[in-house]
């Protein structure tokens, strides 16, 4: 963004906290007003030449104003003269006082889009993350479960690594949550027995994502000894949602036993998931086939 520091450096302390975004007043960054003032003021020629349109009374009252709201900082744009009585002000009250040679529009986006991301609520889950079929989707399940082996034999087939253990996740939109990879664990992928295998050096570049939207999460539940699912459950699949982030993700369950091939039923449920998604659900076509069925027969 060109920013350069130019007045009330000792205004270095201060800082825009992920609260902020919570409250419809202040908004984090926006032109200069003094009614509903805005964490980062951006000051155009607009608002130059409407300081310059006051008496020296009301100029001096309403720069005052403008900092007794202790705004993270003033920018200046199109490297515009700074006035001396603005530059004073900062001065005197410890405002950080910007200027940069870019226009105020793309300050105003350009910042908007980078706060709203790096103050926006986020998570760390344990699990591994993956794209499949280009859906994200989270692996989760108890420690042993075989988490990274499944993770490892979908790479193998194809699919893609965003993280291994620990996710992050960010809620980027109300309701579009970003899975990314923290950087001391980027293309590793832990498999006890094997240890730490880099994933990008083994199967290649195509092989890992640096993030990805969370669509989906599929659960590993150990299938234990006399344990068994409704009919219903048969029918439908174990499919229910994981609220994360104050949004619900689905989640499908799948049991876990000795003979299965969890790497086919994984793509298999991410398949049945899209198909879901654009209304097709062979679940309910069966059973409405069934109803049809039993409507034909004749009566007792």
């Amino acid at each position: 963004m060109a920013l350069r520091w130019v007045s009330g450096m000792r205004g270095e302390s201060r800082v825009l906290e992920q609260s902020i975004t919570k409250s419809r007043r202040p908004s984090l960054i926006g032109y200069l007003n003094v009614i509903y003032p805005n964490k980062i003021q951006i000051i155009g020629t607009e608002e130059l030449n409407f300081l310059d349109g006051l008496d020296s009374r009301q100029r001096w009252e309403a720069i005052n104003k403008i900092a007794a709201y202790q705004p993270a900082a003033l920018i200046v744009t199109k490297d515009q003269t700074i006035p001396a009585d603005l530059r004073e002000v900062a001065e005197e009250t410890n405002t950080p006082l910007w200027i940069s040679s870019k226009r105020g529009h793309e300050l105003l986006t350009w910042m908007q889009y980078y706060l709203a991301r790096m103050l926006a609520p986020r998570i760390t889950l344990h699990g591994v993350f993956l794209e499949v079929f280009s859906i994200g989707v989270l692996i989760t399940g108890e420690s042993g479960s075989g988490k990274s082996e499944l993770a490892l034999e979908l790479i193998s087939r194809g699919h893609r690594l965003v993280a291994d253990d620990a996710t992050e996740f960010t809620l980027i939109a109300p309701d579009v949550i970003d899975g990314t990879c923290p950087e001391l664990l980027q293309d590793l992928l832990e498999v006890r027995g094997l240890g730490v295998l880099n994933v990008r050096e083994m199967f290649g570049h195509t092989a890992v994502k640096p993030s990805k939207y969370l669509r989906v999460v599929i659960h590993l539940k150990p299938l234990r000894d006399g344990e068994d699912t409704d009919g219903m459950t048969r029918l439908t699949g174990d499919v229910g949602q994981r609220e994360i982030l104050e949004v619900h993700v689905p989640m499908i369950t799948i049991p876990v036993a000795p003979g299965r091939n969890l790497a086919v039923l994984v793509e298999a449920a991410v398949r049945n998931h899209v198909l879901k998604s654009k209304g097709i659900d062979p679940a309910q076509t069966f059973i409405d086939r069934q109803a049809h069925q039993m409507r034909r027969l004749p009566p007792w």
